[in-house]
């Protein structure tokens, strides 16, 4: 079908944008559904390669002239087109999400096609977003074949028509759901719904028109009835003690042969004094905890006004304060002193690199490129938004076989491999001497059969990287002190600096990174002086 398309004969007007009515057109897409299928599982998939200028859903006018709002536009109310084509696309989603189908967007362009505004009829009907530069594109092409396969390790697993629900115990309030769902007017028990929302509230269930094997939701919950003072939650009244509560997850859908299925699990934990401070860091998990923290991040930046990025750092940094404050061992005002308790030994390093990731910072990013990250991070599973938070870097050498190394600049060396793996990207990273040797061709030499073996391994490993994941990552090769090695240098821990006090960088044939931020051990030596304060 696609190979059939023709580009539209009708050329621009000079120094105007094509006329597209791309509102209009997921409108009637999301009737004809509505008319034809209604309650049953459908899918309308909508190909944009650029922004819409007419009708319904406009984002922008057509003389060329007028730019693309930018996150800077948004943040001074400058963006003429934008309310009203949320309340539009809100609309339409209201309508997918009501006959139980959803939409897929596949935004192939080099400039913006208005994803942030039409974001909400992915988000609420658990359609797949995928962002690309062109139709030609490898990720496109290849995301667009793994939707549809059916068998084998390629198949997403698609399920449809499906409804989450949340049953707790009495003492326990459904605060909300961060994820691609869409809040139901359903209320298990009375008093089950907390006064005070995160994410998608006032329900405790949702509906989830599409949802594959790796679908994730982020439920958060909220204590009813707390002590201690000023209502903190962290204090458990004197009935509840040595008590259990019980969180029970039901979940049902239609698989793909058109068999319904029930899950439903159901997990227990006791109730503690909030003061026992060891109870509590026995049931920390550290990874889905900073995944939950994310999501909500994200969520207030995406619908509160006056969350921006300098107050969500702000909000970020107060929270791990009070963590480490709470959970750290040491004496007042000797940061010296401080230790974290190994339940939380690593959060701190992922809270450092949430707060420089694309998720947070949308400095150098598109508003539609922001809305692309956050949609994916509200849908993957905790290992996968672990990725994006914080990639993951293997190197590859004569040495040894592949080996993990720290995210920081110090782990680049002249000859040595690197595979950065930032889920939205997978960058193969050659050092000086192993791209001088590739280029004068000694891997096709019969006595450098070592070195053929060395480049192969790690090109290997990114195919089988990009085999698993969807959307397809973009895949970088590049070499040191090449223009696209600023992909792999902007997501490492800059502790080697252009002003750095010590000779790191260039040692060994490492490398420094030009910037101002500050390095994690500078942000932990911060973070230790706060949390000792009395």
């Amino acid at each position: 079908v696609l190979e059939e398309l023709a580009r539209d004969s009708f050329a621009a007007l000079p120094d105007c944008r094509p006329a597209r009515c791309t509102g209009n057109a997921v409108a009637v897409a999301a009737t004809l559904l509505a008319a034809s299928v209604a309650g049953q599982p459908a899918r309308a998939l909508l190909f944009v390669g650029g922004a819409a200028t007419d009708g319904g859903g406009a984002v922008v006018g057509k003389d060329l002239e007028q730019a693309m709002r930018s996150h800077k536009d948004i943040a001074k109310d400058a963006a003429p087109f934008m309310r009203k084509a949320i309340k539009y696309y809100e609309g339409v989603a209201t309508q997918l999400c009501t006959n139980g189908h959803c939409l897929d967007v596949f935004a192939c362009s080099l400039d913006q096609v208005g994803l942030a505004e039409m974001k909400v009829c992915s988000e609420k009907t658990g359609g797949m977003v995928v962002l690309a530069e062109s139709f030609a594109h490898t990720v496109f092409k290849t995301s667009f074949a793994r939707l549809f396969a059916s068998e084998g390790d390629e198949a997403l697993g698609v399920s449809s028509g499906g409804v989450f629900e949340v049953i707790t115990s009495r003492d326990v309030k459904v605060a909300g759901c961060v994820g691609p769902c869409a809040a139901l007017d359903k209320k298990t028990l009375p008093g089950s719904v907390a006064d005070v929302s995160i994410g998608s509230g006032g329900t405790t269930a949702w509906k989830l028109c599409s949802l594959s094997h790796d679908t994730s939701l982020a439920v958060f919950f909220e204590v009813a009835n707390a002590g201690g003072k000023e209502g903190s939650a962290g204090t458990v009244p004197p009935a509840q003690q040595q008590q259990q509560f019980f969180l029970q997850f039901v979940t049902m859908a239609t698989m793909g042969n058109g068999e319904t299925r029930l899950r439903v699990t159901t997990t227990t934990r006791r109730w503690t004094e909030g003061a026992n401070v060891n109870d509590i860091a026995a049931g920390f998990d550290q990874e889905a905890g900073a995944t939950l923290i994310a999501r909500q991040l994200t969520w207030k930046m995406e619908t509160e006004e006056e969350f921006d990025c300098p107050a969500a750092t702000r909000w970020l940094d107060r929270s791990l304060i009070r963590m480490c404050q709470r959970f750290g061992d040491y004496r007042k005002d000797d940061a010296a002193s401080f230790q974290l308790m190994p339940q939380f030994s690593i959060y701190p390093q992922f809270m450092f690199n949430l707060r420089r990731s694309q998720f947070v910072q949308v400095f150098n990013n598109s508003p539609d490129e922001t809305a692309y990250y956050r949609m994916i991070l509200w849908r993957e599973n905790v290992l996968n938004s672990l990725v994006m938070i914080q990639p993951t870097l293997m190197a590859y050498s004569f040495n040894g076989p592949p080996e993990p190394v720290l995210l920081d600049v110090c782990s680049i060396a002249a000859d040595r491999i690197l595979i950065l793996d930032a889920y939205f990207s997978v960058v193969i990273f050659h050092g000086h001497t192993i791209a001088q040797w590739r280029k004068a061709n000694y891997q096709d030499q019969p006595e450098h059969a070592a070195f053929a073996q060395l480049l192969a391994a790690p090109k290997a490993d990114a195919s089988q990287i990009l085999g698993r994941r969807f959307p397809v990552p973009r895949l970088v090769d590049c070499d040191q002190n090449g223009s696209q090695a600023r992909f792999l240098l902007a997501k490492l821990n800059p502790s080697a600096t252009y002003n750095s006090s010590g000779q790191v960088g260039g040692v060994g044939g490492g490398d420094i990174i030009f910037t101002d931020d500050v390095s994690l051990q500078v942000f932990m030596e911060h973070l230790k002086r706060l949390a000792v304060q009395s």
